[in-house]
C-alpha cells in the first residue's frame, strides 16, 4: 500500500497543469452562457419561451459561479499549504 500512495500523489507541475485547464475551461464556459444569453432571445415572440430561457441561463450561469468559488477555495488551500510548508 506503500507503494501505491507514492503512485497516487500527484507532483505540483501535475496540480499546476490541471489549475491552468480548468480556470480555460471555467472562462471557455462563462463565455459560452454569455453568448447564449444574447442568442437566447433573437427571432422569439413568445414571452414565456424568453422567461424560461432566461431562467436557464441565469441557473446555468449559477451553478458555474458555485463551481468557481468551490475551485477558487481548493486552490487557496494548496497555496496555503504551500506557504506554511515554505515557513516550515
Amino acid at each position: 500500500s506503500h507503494i501505491m500512495s507514492e503512485y497516487a500523489r500527484m507532483t505540483d507541475t501535475e496540480r499546476d497543469q490541471i489549475d491552468q485547464d480548468a480556470q480555460i475551461f471555467m472562462r471557455t464556459c462563462a463565455d459560452a452562457i454569455h453568448q447564449l444569453r444574447t442568442e437566447a432571445h433573437k427571432g422569439v415572440q413568445s414571452a414565456q419561451v424568453k422567461e424560461h430561457r432566461t431562467a436557464v441561463l441565469d441557473f446555468i450561469e449559477d451553478y458555474l459561479k458555485r463551481v468557481c468559488k468551490l475551485y477558487s477555495e481548493q486552490r487557496a488551500i494548496r497555496v496555503k499549504r504551500v506557504i506554511d510548508k515554505k515557513r516550515l
